[in-house]
């Protein structure tokens, strides 16, 4: 699912991202209590949005690197 315009000052920035201009994802909550995902550096673009269990899901395969 996309979304466009979400507030500007709600994103969080990635603990992994670098500050030198690198990757960077950020994710913000959204009313209908969904994650929005986002590159920082394309913001225009829009935003998917996934559901709290499956984004969890996700983030631990990636922080334990079986992803």
């Amino acid at each position: 699912m996309m979304r466009h315009n979400l507030p500007e000052d709600a994103w969080r920035k990635s603990s992994h991202s670098p500050d030198n201009g690198g990757n960077c994802i950020e994710t913000q909550p959204t009313d209908d209590h969904r994650v929005a995902v986002s590159d920082s550096k394309a913001r225009a673009l829009g935003a998917h949005t996934f559901a709290p269990g499956p984004w969890q899901t996700f983030v631990t395969a990636v922080s334990e690197g079986t992803l």
